[in-house]
C-alpha cells in the first residue's frame, strides 16, 4: 500500500525533540529521512524519547567542516525536498538554502526564535522556553508561582506544527515549483499551545493563578471520591453541568440566587469556591468508579485518573493500536507510541528502530538533483494553501482550532454549526479565528442539500464529532464522497475508533487524566491539570497534517480518503519521551506540589524582583559565576537548593542574570504572558496583534504561527459572527438567492452579523 509521502526525501539536519518530531511524522508517512548527524551524534541520543523521535530514519555521519562532507551534504540537498534544521549550522542563514536550492523547502525549528536564544548556549530547552515564553508562568497552582512541567509539551507541537506546514509547502511546490523558507521557532510552539491563554488585555491585571492544581472552573476540575481515588469532572458547557448536577443530586444549583441560571456566573472568583465546595462534597459520597459509571450513564463526560506508566497498556489504546514495537539494535525490544493519525487509504507505519549513529554511512544513497525552472519565484501573500477550502464542523476546540490554523497557512475555511450555534465560540473565540461562518442545521433534508452544494465545492470536511453522529447526519465520508468522491475528510474523536469508549465524548482533561499526565506533574501531590490543552492542541496540528497529507496524496495520486485521529492517541505522542519502554531506560520525570524542578541546579528560583529559571550543569558552574559560595557545601540536592535559595532571594534579577550569562549558565528570567508583548523581538516576529473588544477595549491575541519566506499570509484573522457569511458562502456554492431564502424562512439556515466580543473569558 502506497504512503502519502512517498518519494519525498528529506535531510534532517535538526537536533533535540522539536526538529526530529518533525522529521519522524514525515517519515512515519514514507518520506525518506536520511538523519545527518556530526561524530558526536545528535545530543538527544541520551534521551529516552530519541528512539521514537528518530523511528524510521537512516543516519549518516558528516564532517561538516571538511571538504568532504560539505561535499556530501550539498548532494544531498540538491536531491532532497526538504530540510529541516534547528539552528542554522551549516549556513548563517536558512534563506540561503533556498537561495542555492530553489526548489528545497528549509523547515527550521530554532528554540526561541529566529535569530537568538536569550539564554547562554542557546540549546534547546523546555524549561527555559516555557519560562521566558509565560507558560510556567501561566499554570495554575497552590501558590501561584511558576511551575515547572515535567513534559516538553511546547517542542512536541512545535515539531508537529512544524511538519504540517511542511507539507503545507510542498503542496504548494507543486503548483509553484518553487521552495521556501518556513521558521516554526519555540515561541511558535508557545503560541499554538496557548492562544486561549494569551490573550492580554494591557489595561487589566493578569489573572491570578493560585488557584490550585485543579485550574480556576469548578466544573472542570479534579475532585477526590469517598475511596479516596481522583477523578476528572469535564462539565465544561451549560448542557453538561446540568447532566453532572443532577447525577451528583444537586440539580437546584443553577437556581442559587448567586448564579440566577446563569452558567458563566460559577466562574465569578466570588463563586468558584462555594461551587466547588459543593461538588466536593457530593463526591465525597460514592467510590470513584461509581461516579465515573453514574456520569457516563448521565451523559457527562469524566475520567478516572491513571498512571503514566500503563497507559500504553490500556485497552483503550490496545484496541486503537496506538502503540508499537520494535527490536532496537541498542536498546533491544523498545515498546513506543504509535502512528497517532490515521489515513485509511495510505496509513503511516513504524518500520524501523532508531538508527545507530552512522548506521547508513555504507549506504548509496543516490538522490538525483531535483530540476526546477531558473526563474524567479512567484511571491505571495495568501499562504501556502490559497486556492483550498476547508469546511469545518467542529465544535468547542480541536476541530475549530485546526481551522484556524489551516487558515493561518492560507485555506478558505467555513465553519459550519448549527443555528444555535457553537457552545464554546464566546469563550473559545480565539479557536474560531480566520474562518467563515455558515450557520445551517443539518438535521433538514433541504439544508442538507444546500451543504452537498457547498462539499462540491471543498478540498477537505474537518469535524470532531462523536461517532456515529456524522452518519446520522448524513455528512460522513461515504455520504459525502457520493457527493464529491475527492474529497478529503478529517476526524477527530476522543477514544478511537475501537472499544466501549469509542462513543463517547472527548475532552482534553479526560486524557490528561486517563494517560497519566495529571498524576506525572502532581506527583506524590494533588494532580495537576495543565493549563494547556495538551491533547486538544496536538490533535489540532494533527488534522492540519492530515489534511495536508490528504490534499498533497491526492495532487499525486487523484484520490480522497478519510482520516482521524484521537485525543488518546494524542495522549501517547504528547507523551512519546516519556511512555516508550526497553530495558534499563531511566525513569520518566516526576513533578509534586507546585513543582520548581527536577534538582538544586535545574529549577527556579525566587530572587529580589522576579523569578529565575536556571539550568546549571552543575553547582561549580554556579561557583564559577559568582552565585554559589566557595563555602557552600551541598551534602545533598536538598541543601544546595537551600543554600542556592539563600545566595538567589536577596539579588536583583538582571545582576543575577548577567553573572550567569558571563559563565556561559543558561538562565532566563521568567516572564507573564503580559511580559510578551513588550518584547521588542516578538513585536518584529509579528506573534502578537491588536483586537478590540466591543467596548473598544484594545487586547492582544497571538498572531502568526509560522514565517513562510514566501507565501506568508499577511492577514490578521478575526472569528466570524454566527452565521455571518451563510447568504455568501452559499451563494458561491452556485445556490440561487431564492433558495437561500426559503432555508432562512424555514429555521434550517441563520445569517448573522460580526463577531462581538464583550470580554475575554477564562476557563482554565
Amino acid at each position: 500500500m502506497s504512503q502519502a509521502l512517498d518519494a519525498i526525501r528529506v535531510v534532517d539536519l535538526s537536533t533535540g525533540i522539536a526538529g526530529p518530531i518533525a522529521a519522524m511524522l514525515l517519515a512515519d508517512f514514507g518520506a525518506d529521512i536520511v538523519k545527518v548527524e556530526p561524530p558526536t551524534g545528535d545530543p538527544a541520543r541520551l534521551l529516552p524519547g530519541f528512539a521514537v523521535w528518530n523511528r524510521n530514519k537512516r543516519s549518516i555521519v558528516v564532517e561538516r567542516d571538511t571538504a568532504a562532507g560539505q561535499e556530501r551534504l550539498a548532494r544531498l540537498l540538491a536531491g532532497a525536498d526538504l530540510c529541516i534544521l534547528s539552528e542554522p549550522s551549516i549556513v548563517d542563514d536558512p534563506r540561503k538554502l533556498s537561495d542555492i536550492y530553489p526548489h528545497l523547502i528549509v523547515v527550521h525549528t530554532p528554540p526561541y526564535a529566529p535569530t537568538h536564544t536569550p539564554w547562554a548556549g542557546g540549546a534547546e530547552s523546555h524549561g527555559l522556553l516555557d519560562a521566558f515564553a509565560g507558560v510556567s508562568a501561566r499554570q495554575s497552582s497552590f501558590d501561584g508561582g511558576p511551575i515547572d512541567l515535567v513534559y516538553p509539551t511546547t517542542l512536541y507541537v512545535q515539531g508537529s506544527w512544524a511538519a504540517a506546514a511542511a507539507v503545507a509547502a510542498l503542496i504548494e511546490r507543486h503548483r509553484s515549483g518553487f521552495g521556501q523558507v518556513i521558521t516554526v521557532a519555540g515561541i511558535h510552539g508557545v503560541m499554538i499551545c496557548c492562544a486561549g491563554q494569551f490573550n492580554v488585555v494591557p489595561s487589566q491585571q493578569p489573572l491570578p493563578t493560585n488557584v490550585g492544581p485543579g485550574g480556576r472552573h469548578p466544573c472542570y476540575t479534579t475532585y477526590q471520591a469517598q475511596d479516596g481515588r481522583w477523578l476528572f469532572l469535564a462539565a465544561l458547557t451549560p448542557k453538561f453541568q446540568a447532566n453532572a448536577f443532577r447525577v451528583l443530586g444537586i440539580g437546584d444549583l443553577f437556581a442559587d440566587q448567586r448564579i440566577a441560571g446563569l452558567p458563566a456566573r460559577i466562574l465569578l472568583p466570588e463563586n468558584r469556591g462555594w461551587v466547588r465546595a459543593r461538588l466536593a462534597d457530593a463526591f465525597r459520597t460514592r467510590p470513584r468508579d461509581e461516579w465515573i459509571a453514574l456520569l457516563g450513564q448521565g451523559d457527562c463526560p469524566a475520567g478516572p485518573l491513571g498512571e503514566r506508566d500503563t497507559w500504553l497498556d490500556h485497552p483503550l489504546v490496545q484496541a486503537n493500536e496506538q502503540c508499537a514495537e520494535v527490536v532496537d539494535p541498542q536498546r533491544g525490544p523498545v515498546l513506543m507510541p504509535g502512528v497517532p493519525l490515521v489515513l485509511t487509504d495510505t496509513p503511516g507505519s513504524v518500520r524501523a528502530p532508531a538508527p545507530t549513529l552512522g548506521q547508513h554511512d555504507g549506504d548509496a544513497i543516490d538522490w538525483p538533483a531535483r530540476p526546477h525552472t531558473g526563474c524567479s519565484p512567484a511571491t505571495s501573500h495568501r499562504g501556502p494553501l490559497a486556492g483550498y477550502r476547508v469546511l469545518d464542523l467542529g465544535a468547542i476546540l480541536a476541530a475549530p482550532y485546526a481551522g484556524a490554523l489551516l487558515a493561518e497557512l492560507g485555506a478558505d475555511v467555513i465553519k459550519v454549526e448549527p443555528p444555535e450555534g457553537d457552545a464554546f465560540r464566546e469563550t473559545g473565540f480565539v479557536y474560531n479565528r480566520g474562518q467563515r461562518g455558515l450557520a445551517i442545521d443539518l438535521r433538514s433534508a433541504d439544508a442538507r442539500q444546500a451543504f452537498y452544494d457547498l462539499v462540491r465545492t471543498a478540498d477537505a470536511v474537518v469535524d470532531n464529532s462523536r461517532l456515529g453522529v456524522l452518519e446520522r447526519l448524513r455528512v460522513d465520508y461515504a455520504s459525502l464522497a457520493t457527493v464529491k468522491p475527492d474529497i478529503v475528510t478529517m476526524s477527530v474523536n476522543g477514544f478511537g475508533e475501537q472499544g466501549p469508549m469509542a462513543p463517547m465524548p472527548g475532552f482534553d482533561p479526560v486524557l490528561q487524566a486517563m494517560s497519566g499526565m495529571m498524576s506525572a506533574q502532581g506527583g506524590d501531590s494533588d494532580p495537576v491539570l495543565l493549563t494547556i490543552p495538551v491533547n486538544d492542541i496536538a490533535a489540532s496540528t494533527l488534522v492540519v497534517l492530515g489534511v495536508c497529507l490528504g490534499v498533497f496524496h491526492r495532487l499525486r495520486r487523484g484520490r480522497g480518503q478519510r482520516m482521524w485521529t484521537s485525543l488518546a492517541g494524542c495522549a501517547t505522542l504528547m507523551q512519546s519521551g516519556e511512555l516508550v519502554r526497553f530495558g534499563g531506560r531511566p525513569p520518566a520525570e516526576r513533578g509534586g506540589r507546585d513543582f520548581t524542578g527536577p534538582s538544586a541546579v535545574d529549577r527556579f528560583y525566587r530572587l529580589r524582583d522576579g523569578w529565575l529559571r536556571l539550568q546549571a550543569p552543575h553547582a561549580d558552574a554556579l561557583r564559577a559565576a559568582g552565585l554559589l559560595p566557595d563555602t557552600a557545601f551541598s551534602s545533598s540536592d536538598a541543601k544546595l537548593g537551600c543554600a542556592l535559595a539563600e545566595a538567589l532571594e536577596s539579588r536583583p534579577l538582571a545582576e543575577a542574570l548577567a553573572c550567569l550569562s558571563a559563565a556561559g549558565v543558561p538562565a532566563a528570567a521568567v516572564r507573564a504572558p503580559h511580559d510578551l508583548p513588550l518584547d521588542p523581538d516578538l513585536r518584529d516576529l509579528e506573534v502578537f496583534a491588536t483586537h478590540h473588544l466591543q467596548d473598544g477595549t484594545p487586547y492582544l491575541s497571538p498572531h502568526r504561527y509560522a514565517r513562510f519566506s514566501r507565501t506568508e499570509t499577511q492577514a490578521t484573522f478575526e472569528p466570524p459572527g454566527l452565521g455571518e457569511h451563510s447568504r455568501q458562502v452559499l451563494a458561491e456554492a452556485g445556490i440561487d438567492a431564492a433558495r437561500v431564502q426559503a432555508l432562512v424562512d424555514a429555521g434550517v439556515l441563520k445569517q448573522g452579523g460580526p463577531f462581538r466580543l464583550a470580554a475575554i473569558q477564562t476557563y482554565r
